[in-house]
C-alpha cells in the first residue's frame, strides 16, 4: 500500500463515526443530544418532515447539513444512523440503511411484529454492522440493580413477575392510533418496554403460554379489527415456571401522571422498581426480604438517554455486529403473541 493509502486508511480509523439523524422531534433530538454529548461521534446529516424541527436539531449540530428525504440522507457517507420515525417505517428503514453498511439504533419497536425484526436482525448480522434499540429502561440504575440480583440468585427462584406502566395522557400523534402505521396500542407503545424488562432481567427464557384482554374505551378489542387497545392485561408462562403478568394502559383515571413498576418475586427474597409521585423520569429500586425493605437506588438518575449514548460509544470503538440483539426477537414474539397474531 503506498504512503498516501496508508495516511487515508489510518485518519479513517482515528475519525470519529459519521452519525445521522432520522426523526428530530422531541425524543429524536433528546436521543441526539445525548449521543453528541459523548463526544465521541460527529453528527454530519438531519432529515426530517419538518422543517422547523430539523432546523431546531441544527442547533446541537450547526455543521450538519439538512437531507431532503431519507434516501438522500442514506448517501451521506455516513458510519450510523438514528432512527426516531413512526414505528410503521422503523423496520423497513433500519434495514435499508443497514444493507448500505450502516450502523443502526432505532427508536422502539424495531418492528411491528416479530417477523419485522427478525428481518432487521437477519440484514445486521449479514451487514455485520451495530444495531441498538432504545429500549431505554434497561438503564435506569435501578433495573440494573435489580437484574444483578435475579442474576446472582438472591432472590431464590423467581415465580412470578409483575409489571406495569400506565400513561394517563396516551400519544399525541394521529399514527399512533392507526394500526397499519403503528402496529397497535399501549401495548406496542409501553407494553414493549414491560416485555423486553421482564425478559432481559431473566435472561430471556421461553414463552410457554399467553393469555390477555385488550381494550379500546372500555370495550374488547377484536384481533381481526382496526381498533388499537387503550387498556390491556396479560399474563405469560415461562420455560422457567415463571408466571409474567403485564398491564399498560393510555389515559387511564388512576389519580397521577403515570404509574409504572416492576416487581420480581422469588422464594428468597423480592425487588422492586416504582417511579415516584406520579413521575415519567424518577424511580425507586428496593430489595425486599419479608417485610423489611433496603432502597438500592434513588433518585436522581439521568437514564433517558444512557442506551443511545452506549451505543455510539460502541460505535466509536469498532464493534460491529452483537448476537444479543437476536434477543430481540423474543420481546417481539411474546407482543405478538398478546396481539393473538
Amino acid at each position: 500500500m503506498s504512503e498516501v493509502g496508508i495516511e487515508i486508511r489510518l485518519q479513517n480509523l482515528v475519525r470519529p463515526p459519521r452519525i445521522g439523524f432520522l426523526g428530530v422531534g422531541w425524543i429524536g433530538r433528546h436521543r441526539m443530544k445525548a449521543i453528541l454529548e459523548t463526544g465521541r461521534v460527529e453528527a454530519v446529516a438531519i432529515c426530517d418532515p419538518s422543517p422547523d424541527m430539523a432546523e431546531a436539531a441544527r442547533e446541537l449540530a450547526p455543521e450538519a447539513a439538512i437531507a431532503t428525504s431519507f434516501d438522500s440522507l442514506l448517501q451521506g457517507n455516513l458510519d450510523g444512523i438514528v432512527i426516531a420515525t413512526p414505528s410503521a417505517l422503523h423496520a423497513q428503514q433500519s434495514i435499508e440503511a443497514l444493507k448500505r453498511g450502516i450502523a443502526v439504533f432505532c427508536q422502539k419497536p424495531l418492528g411491528r411484529t416479530r417477523q419485522e425484526v427478525e428481518r432487521v436482525v437477519e440484514a445486521a448480522r449479514a451487514a455485520d454492522k451495530l444495531l441498538g434499540v432504545d429500549l431505554s429502561y434497561r438503564h435506569t440504575s435501578g433495573m440494573r440493580c435489580i437484574r444483578d440480583l435475579v442474576r446472582r440468585g438472591e432472590l431464590g427462584n423467581i415465580f412470578a413477575v409483575d409489571m406495569v406502566f400506565h400513561n394517563a395522557y396516551g400519544p399525541d400523534k394521529a399514527w399512533f392510533y392507526n394500526k397499519a402505521l403503528s402496529g397497535g396500542g399501549c401495548v406496542m407503545d409501553l407494553g414493549i418496554h414491560l416485555a423486553d424488562l421482564a425478559l432481559w432481567t431473566l435472561d430471556f427464557p421461553t414463552v410457554t403460554k399467553i393469555e390477555s384482554s385488550l381494550f379500546w374505551e372500555g370495550v374488547p378489542v377484536r384481533a381481526d379489527g382496526n381498533d388499537v387497545e387503550d387498556f390491556a392485561i396479560a399474563t405469560a408462562t415461562l420455560s422457567t415456571g415463571t408466571v409474567l403478568r403485564m398491564a399498560c394502559s393510555w389515559r387511564l383515571n388512576a389519580g397521577c401522571d403515570a404509574i409504572i413498576s416492576a416487581g420480581f418475586y422469588g422464594d428468597k427474597g423480592g425487588a422492586t422498581l416504582r417511579n415516584v409521585n406520579g413521575s415519567f423520569y424518577d424511580f425507586i429500586a428496593e430489595h425486599h426480604r419479608g417485610t423489611g425493605t433496603e432502597t438500592l437506588t434513588a433518585p436522581p438518575d439521568e437514564w433517558g438517554g444512557r442506551a443511545a449514548s452506549e451505543w455510539a460509544m460502541r460505535l466509536a470503538a469498532g464493534e460491529t455486529y452483537d448476537p444479543a440483539c437476536e434477543k430481540l426477537i423474543a420481546s417481539a414474539a411474546l407482543l405478538d403473541g398478546i396481539y393473538s397474531r
